[in-house]
């Protein structure tokens, strides 16, 4: 069984305060059209916090370019342009295939962790990597000591640790510390 993956359409919209309503009644217009098109899998509205005017939206869609039909479509456009008067910094969108970094926080109204702390994860992760895998490929490739064939070899196993071993699994376990400020 295959795993569909999808698209995340991640559009921010900064509002003052008092086009709130006019920003609703927008969305109750714009939602229902997206919804529409080809390969929508459906959309959130995270309303901003007290005080604030950031507004996210995040859409999701099948494939790539169904997300582009919608994003690029004359209705949307027509209903951007609608809205930008109300809005302070633009239409501001993101596409995410998917999570593109480790440290990429799941919801746009999240932070991303501190440097120092991805500093200090990415760290205990890459220093064992890096320390352990020469040393095993020394042994199982005698031949190739010294050579950048080995070099190429130990580089795309800690690559390949990183990426789809340690790095998950580390970044599951320190979760907690990585969202406090």
């Amino acid at each position: 069984m295959t795993q569909q993956k999808h698209v995340t359409l991640v559009i921010t919209h900064a509002l003052r305060p008092e086009n709130g309503a006019a920003y609703e009644a927008w969305l109750g217009k714009i939602m229902p059209v997206a919804a529409e098109y080809p390969g929508h899998l459906g959309a959130n509205v995270i309303r901003p916090v007290d005080g604030q005017g950031m507004w996210n939206i995040v859409i999701r869609f099948d494939t790539l370019e169904h997300l582009y039909g919608w994003t690029q479509s004359e209705t949307r456009q027509r209903l951007v342009d609608e809205i930008t008067p109300l809005l302070a910094e633009g239409d501001r969108t993101e596409v995410r295939t998917e999570a593109a970094f480790w440290f990429t926080p799941p919801a746009p109204h999240l932070r991303q962790p501190k440097r120092w702390k991805q500093f200090l994860i990415t760290l205990l992760v890459i220093f064992p990597s890096t320390n352990l895998v020469p040393h095993i490929t020394g042994a199982l490739l005698p031949t190739l000591k010294g050579s950048l064939i080995l070099h190429l070899i130990n580089d795309a196993c800690v690559v390949a640790l990183v990426v789809w071993f340690w790095m998950p699994i580390v970044t599951r376990i320190f979760a907690g510390w990585l969202k406090k400020a």
